[in-house]
């Protein structure tokens, strides 16, 4: 099995449809976190910001991961509520659309914590 190395091949990897909701965060993460550095970590793409770690996101079978530790799921926890979760992290169903302005929110939300953490 190839070593993945950068997140245009993470989500080469999938179906389309798990493409294209790859790519739908990706581009949210890129619009709300311009400053942030896009690389691979824990063999998913990863996103750091004040060289400390902002949100990460994995393509499955059935469902997105988005994983956007330590503060942001305890911040949006009423709003990811009715998501599958686990410790640090929330599971979007491919089945359905993905919340992308809660997408949004909880990026923005991590953007604004890092700069107070400079």
């Amino acid at each position: 099995m190839k070593k993945i190395d950068n997140v245009d091949a993470y989500i080469s990897g999938f179906p389309t449809d798990i493409q294209d909701k790859l790519i739908q965060i990706r581009e949210i993460i890129r619009e709300n976190a311009p400053d942030a550095i896009e690389g691979i970590s824990y063999g998913m793409p990863a996103y750091k910001l004040n060289k400390k770690p902002l949100v990460y996101f994995g393509g499955y079978e059935k469902h997105i991961g988005f994983y956007a530790t330590p503060t942001g799921h305890e911040r949006f926890k009423n709003k990811l509520a009715v998501y599958k979760q686990g410790k640090g992290s929330v599971q979007f169903p491919n089945k359905q659309a993905l919340p992308l302005d809660l997408i949004a929110e909880i990026v923005k939300f991590r953007v604004e914590e890092s700069k107070q953490m400079k």
